[in-house]
C-alpha cells in the first residue's frame, strides 16, 4: 500500500517476529503469608513505640515544662 494513502513509509522499521512481553497487569498478589494485628495486639505494640520514644528524649511536639526555648537568643532579637 503506497504511503499517501495510508501505508508504512520505505523506511520504517520491520514488525518484530515476536510479540513483547507485557507484565501481568491484572494478575492478583498472593495470599499473605502472615496474619494481621488483631486490635490487642496493635494496642500493645503502640504502647510499646510510646514508651520507647519517651524513653529516648520524649515528645519531640510537646512544650518544655520551664516554657524556654532551646536556643535562649532565638526569636529574642527584635527589628529596631
Amino acid at each position: 500500500m503506497p504511503e499517501a494513502v495510508g501505508g508504512l513509509p520505505a523506511d520504517a522499521p520491520v514488525r518484530p517476529v515476536t510479540q513483547a512481553v507485557y507484565p501481568a497487569v491484572h494478575n492478583m498478589p498472593p495470599a499473605r503469608s502472615t496474619v494481621t494485628l488483631n486490635n490487642d495486639q496493635q494496642k500493645q505494640l503502640e504502647d510499646d513505640l510510646v514508651a520507647a520514644r519517651n524513653r529516648y528524649g520524649g515528645n519531640p511536639d510537646a512544650v518544655p515544662a520551664t516554657g524556654t526555648t532551646p536556643n535562649a537568643k532565638a526569636g529574642g532579637a527584635q527589628n529596631p
